[in-house]
C-alpha cells in the first residue's frame, strides 16, 4: 500500500474543497469564483500594485535587470531587456504551518 503524501495542491483540489464548504454552489460558480480571484490578483500585480492576503502572503511584481546572454552553439551575443515576473512572499503564519 502506498502511503505517499500528495506534493501538489491543484486547482481541482481547491474547487473540491470549496464545493464541500459551500455545497449550494454549482461547479461552474465555484470555477468562476476562482477565475475572478486569480484574474483580480494578476491584474493588480500587472498594474504594479501589491496584493496582500492576511495570513497567506503578498503578491508583487519583481523586475529582473536587463542582461546579455550568449548562444552556446553560435556564440552570438544577444540582449534581453528588463523582465517582470510575479513574486510571492508567504506570511509568517503560513510559514509556521
Amino acid at each position: 500500500m502506498n502511503n505517499k503524501k500528495k506534493d501538489t495542491f491543484t486547482r481541482s483540489d481547491i474547487e473540491s474543497s470549496l464545493k464541500q464548504e459551500f455545497p449550494n454552489l454549482s461547479n461552474t460558480e465555484v470555477s468562476e469564483a476562482i477565475d475572478i480571484i486569480l484574474e483580480s490578483i494578476i491584474e493588480a500585480v500587472a498594474l504594479d500594485d501589491k496584493v496582500e492576503i492576511r495570513g497567506f502572503g503578498t503578491f508583487s511584481k519583481k523586475l529582473i535587470r536587463p542582461r546579455k546572454f550568449i548562444n552556446p552553439k553560435t556564440k552570438e551575443v544577444s540582449y534581453l531587456g528588463e523582465t517582470a515576473m510575479m513574486h510571492f512572499k508567504p506570511s509568517k503564519s503560513l510559514i509556521k504551518k
